[in-house]
């Protein structure tokens, strides 16, 4: 560490940070912050500490259901979310990266109606990353970002996409920032920092300060957003909703609550996304016991299969009936400027994929590489036409049952030794490059994040587990990969070893991963 400082009494920077820091930690961003802390920490906590509680029932047999506790705010149907701003109107094209100065330029430049700032599943929770995304997002709202790369000089067009910030989930601290002794909230944090910076300037643009937020499991950790956007306002002296949220839906207990979750954020929210890649890693880790749930090799999991198929038009059915947006996955292909043929294929099958989501009532999508926007755009510029989204699309047709969303065992599929040889391939190199600082990395001509790299480790575990696999067989194929790949890995393949073998799961490969990290 490079010394320490004392905003206030209890605050503690345990790293300036240089010339990011003296931007970013000023002491009215920081007594935000601590503010937050404070008053949530506590909340945060118990609500963590029910995840374990609620864990070990689903490990004990019982399955999540709709709550009955909450059936009257189901059966009412005369509630709805708050308009959305003019700005989140139209969201038929979403695209996401991490904070880094380049990408966001690029992103920002794309042809995208949004581009989602992401300090979470893209981005490795450096200290220094953390740090300068926020002078990022800075001067992006300022317009004020550039670089020179390459001898390429890189600059905002006039016209951008809208700018939503994802901040990190509730499970994870941020270290180098002690209140009142105790690691603060990432959560808090990433949010603190961009509400204090940027709320303000954006909403002088006709804008505002939008939020992304992941990893929800329940309508109570909605609730503590809220209140953590309410405490922000009312710090900040912003109007009462100024602040506007999409929260991500990729855990199987929140699909339970969705209706509950954009309840509890009713003053704010605006929509639910169908993430994926994350909701996949939810089914194993939730369910890792039961062989009921075993998934064969990720590549054969289309979202057409019929817990996924439940899942996202249950998600479109329950947004339109609160007159929310329902955006659509990720399409993670990274295109190759060396293999037409390859391009060709990949192109296809990200326009049936958006097809699917458009056709479904899905109101926008998410790609991760500027060069799939006219792709999807096109796609959903065919289906809505002129209209802005397709809200009005109610879905009433639509009966998913908790049985639906839980028949897992319906998917078809093997577990196959190419399956196995890819999980462990990726999960290694994935791991090398977010200890190196990157978090969002092309292999095999897909972009992995972290979502996509625990759905490798947590298969590895399941089927450990499940006796389809062998630990003899796992241990060879990472020292085969660390053979291919040279020099370099030992760290990521004995990280990756260490959360994929474990006798007990591991909630978050990032959580030890994050000790790593300067």
């Amino acid at each position: 560490m490079n010394g320490a400082s004392k905003p206030d009494g209890g605050v503690e920077v345990l790293d300036p940070g240089g010339g990011p820091g003296e931007r970013v930690l000023t002491p009215g961003a920081l007594a935000l912050v601590a503010r937050l802390q404070r008053e949530l920490g506590q909340d945060r906590t118990d609500l963590l500490e029910a995840r374990v509680v609620r864990q070990r029932r689903l490990d004990q047999g019982q399955l999540p259901d709709f709550l009955a506790e909450t059936e009257t705010v189901r059966k009412d149907s005369r509630w709805t979310v708050s308009p959305p701003p003019p700005d989140l109107v139209d969201r038929r094209v979403e695209i996401t990266g991490p904070v880094e100065r380049k990408m966001m330029v690029n992103a920002l430049n794309s042809g995208a109606s949004v581009f989602m700032a992401d300090f979470e599943d893209a981005n490795s929770p450096t200290w220094t990353n953390c740090l300068e995304g926020q002078a990022n997002l800075i001067d992006a709202v300022d317009r004020s970002i550039s670089l020179l790369s390459g001898g390429k000089t890189y600059r905002l067009n006039q016209k951008t996409a809208t700018l939503v910030v994802r901040p990190r989930g509730w499970h994870l601290p941020e270290k180098h920032l002690l209140v009142d002794g105790e690691p603060v909230s990432a959560s808090l944090f990433d949010f603190g920092l961009f509400v204090f910076h940027c709320g303000s300037r954006l909403l002088a643009q006709g804008s505002g300060p939008y939020l992304y937020l992941p990893k929800l499991e329940s309508h109570l950790e909605a609730r503590l957003w809220n209140q953590a956007c309410r405490l922000a306002e009312d710090h900040l002296g912003l109007q009462r909703g100024a602040i506007r949220t999409t929260v991500l839906i990729e855990t199987v207990l929140a699909v339970f609550e969705m209706e509950e979750i954009l309840y509890e954020l009713r003053e704010r929210s605006t929509g639910l996304n169908a993430g994926r890649w994350d909701y996949m890693f939810s089914i194993i880790k939730k369910f890792r016991d039961d062989p009921k749930f075993i998934l064969p090799d990720r590549a054969s999991v289309f979202m057409t299969v019929p817990f996924m198929r439940a899942y996202t038009e249950l998600l479109v059915k329950t947004c339109h009936r609160r007159q929310a947006h329902a955006i659509g996955g990720m399409a993670a292909f990274v295109p190759s400027r060396r293999d037409a043929a390859l391009n060709q294929l990949a192109m296809d099958k990200v326009r049936e994929d958006k097809l699917r989501e458009a056709e479904d009532g899905f109101d926008g999508t998410w790609v991760a590489h500027p060069d799939l926007v006219p792709v999807a755009r096109d796609v959903f510029d065919q289906v809505l036409g002129q209209r802005p989204n397709q809200v009005e699309r109610r879905r009433d047709e639509v009966s998913v049952s908790a049985r639906d969303l839980l028949d897992v065992a319906a998917t078809p599929g093997e577990i196959t030794e190419a399956g196995v040889r890819l999980n462990v391939s990726v999960g290694i190199q994935y791991l090398a490059s977010w200890l190196q600082g990157t978090g969002a990395v092309a292999i095999n001509n897909l972009m992995e994040d972290a979502a996509t790299a625990e759905i490798s480790r947590s298969q590895i575990w399941q089927w450990l587990h499940h006796g389809k696999i062998q630990q003899e067989e796992v241990r060879a194929i990472a020292d085969q990969v660390n053979s291919e790949l040279g020099a370099g890995y030992r760290q990521a393949s004995d990280l990756f070893i260490e959360v994929a073998l474990a006798p007990e799961f591991v909630p978050f490969m990032t959580i030890p991963a994050y000790r790593l990290l300067p």
